[in-house]
């Protein structure tokens, strides 16, 4: 290992921003321009990791003495620095990611992430994530509690809100009490650094522990598997590929650790012919828009759309296609997000996929490939259905197109997980039985379904469920947006039987400490006392 440099960015640890135990450093690229910004960023050593970790430790103990309300004024004064803030914010991560300043960045990313650290703030203070449970004839309580320290690794595509120090999984282990170990992308290192800025002065104004929240860049692959399987943490939470996050899977699970991961999803949006007959150009519409927003990157994004043969699918897809090759593309998030796009068009083209428009190499001026759209119909579709479900993360999509209701049923089944799954269907109810019969094929393999509605985007609700069967994440049971029910993934559930009044967590005592916080009392949701 080299000495630490100080030409490195340094990393926060306890509090402090300290020189990295440098084992190599990186740089982030401007993808508009697809060259090398400053500055120049380390990949810690395992010391740095080690360190955080004793840090985030007695950080956590902290934490579990300290009255909720102050961790809640710490997110909703981190969330009103965000916003004042916004000006830098936005133009680091355009510099570093080529995504829109207005309005993707300043008007759509950025007041939903602080926002969604106010939401977090407000379950904080309420209790009502925690799920307290009361039973006075048996005198057993139970309530979930802090975790301990949790690992954030944040993705490439929301530097904002799904941000290793900023985004939806830290507001949800910050809430839930426990400390949070964040790891930034490669992709925006900058802008991660001014959040976890922002955070570290949050933490001085508010008076929490100075290791609440620490930030290390990168690390190597191994001490990345390393860290997240230690014994002294509590959860991780994962949003990146599937390779790269089955080998921190296959780390933590070997050490008994939690850890919750974002992987890969198609998205597969089933279009009926009685939907294109009434509306084919305005799903056109919807489709073209939601595929191409933000060159795809999206965790969301229709890679997959399912049809029945015929003259409307024809119809449909060629408007689609003229409206692909007549659209500009957008820029991608880095050059490897452009390669890892190229290789997995080729690999679906490559399986007997046909490429209507698109494909052939990257632009080498900029971060960017053509828009391409592809078709494959269902009989080859189920040759090799594990195939044609390559993830193309970008500006990329898929038609299948089944001979009937009966074939494309089978191809329904042949899915892997997914965060979400649409069914298009005629607006007169002439399609009903089989439109059931779609979606009891389809509903199974999703997180969240939709009717009539492209999944791009995800709603901060408390009803959302961001999350899904394998591959699309690690664990279909939880969410990774939505407040309070993305809280518990960061808690222990702990069961206090016949312990003292005195002894018990606030929200178990028999006066609730807030008017908003519900309890299950003797088989009953209630507010108030006992």
């Amino acid at each position: 290992m080299s000495v630490a440099s100080p030409a490195a960015r340094p990393v926060l640890i306890s509090g402090s921003w300290k020189d990295a135990a440098v084992e190599s450093t990186f740089q982030a690229t401007d993808p508009n321009r697809n060259a090398k910004l400053d500055p120049v960023f380390p990949v810690s050593g395992w010391s740095d990791c080690d360190a955080a970790l004793d840090a985030a430790v007695e950080a956590a103990k902290e934490l579990r003495r300290l009255p909720t309300a102050r961790i809640a004024t710490f997110l909703e004064t981190y969330a009103d620095k965000i916003d004042a803030a916004k000006d830098s914010l936005v133009e680091a991560a355009f510099a570093e990611t080529g995504l829109a300043r207005s309005p993707r960045l300043a008007d759509v990313e950025l007041p939903r992430t602080s926002n969604q650290l106010r939401a977090a703030a407000a379950a904080c203070r309420s209790g009502s994530w925690s799920m307290p449970t009361i039973d006075t004839a048996a005198g057993i309580r139970s309530c979930f509690v802090p975790l301990g320290p949790v690992c954030v690794f944040g993705p490439n595509n929301f530097p904002f809100a799904f941000g290793s120090v900023s985004g939806g999984d830290f507001a949800a282990a910050i809430a839930a009490g426990n400390p949070v170990i964040g790891k930034a992308n490669s992709s925006h290192p900058e802008t991660t650094r001014l959040f976890a800025e922002l955070a570290a002065e949050a933490i001085a104004e508010t008076g929490l522990p100075a290791a609440t929240v620490q930030l290390i860049y990168r690390t190597s692959h191994a001490d990345g598997e390393r860290l997240v399987s230690d014994p002294r943490v509590g959860a991780t939470g994962y949003t990146g590929s599937r390779s790269a996050g089955l080998k921190l899977k296959a780390a933590a699970d070997k050490a008994g650790k939690p850890i919750y991961l974002e992987l890969s999803s198609v998205n597969p949006v089933v279009i009926t012919p009685g939907s294109l007959a009434e509306r084919g150009e305005a799903i056109v519409n919807d489709f073209v828009t939601s595929v191409l927003m933000g060159a795809g990157q999206f965790c969301t994004n229709p890679g997959m759309v399912m049809l029945v043969a015929g003259e409307e699918t024809d119809r449909f897809i060629a408007a689609v296609k003229d409206r692909f090759a007549s659209s500009a593309a957008g820029t991608l998030l880095s050059p490897a997000v452009a390669s890892s796009l190229g290789k997995s068009v080729e690999t679906l083209v490559g399986f007997g996929a046909s490429l209507l428009t698109g494909g052939g190499d990257a632009e080498t001026d900029r971060c960017a490939m053509a828009n391409t759209l592809m078709s494959v119909d269902g009989k080859t579709f189920l040759t090799n259905p594990e195939g044609f479900q390559t993830e193309a993360f970008g500006n990329a999509s898929l038609m299948v197109v089944a001979d009937d209701l009966t074939q494309l049923c089978e191809a329904i089944g042949h899915l892997e997980g997914n965060l979400t799954g649409c069914i298009y269907s005629a607006n007169d109810g002439s399609e009903e039985s089989d439109v059931d019969a779609i979606a009891f094929e389809l509903e199974p393999k999703v997180g969240r379904l939709l009717n009539d509605k492209m999944p791009t985007g995800v709603a901060v609700s408390a009803a959302m469920n961001h999350g899904g069967p394998y591959p699309a994440t690690g664990h279909p049971g939880f969410t990774a947006v939505g407040i309070p029910g993305s809280l518990v993934r960061f808690g222990k559930l702990t069961s206090f039987d016949n312990v003292r009044p005195s002894r018990l967590p606030v929200w178990l005592r028999d006066a609730a400490p807030t008017e908003g916080t519900y309890r299950l009392i003797d088989g009953k949701w209630r507010t108030g006392d006992v």
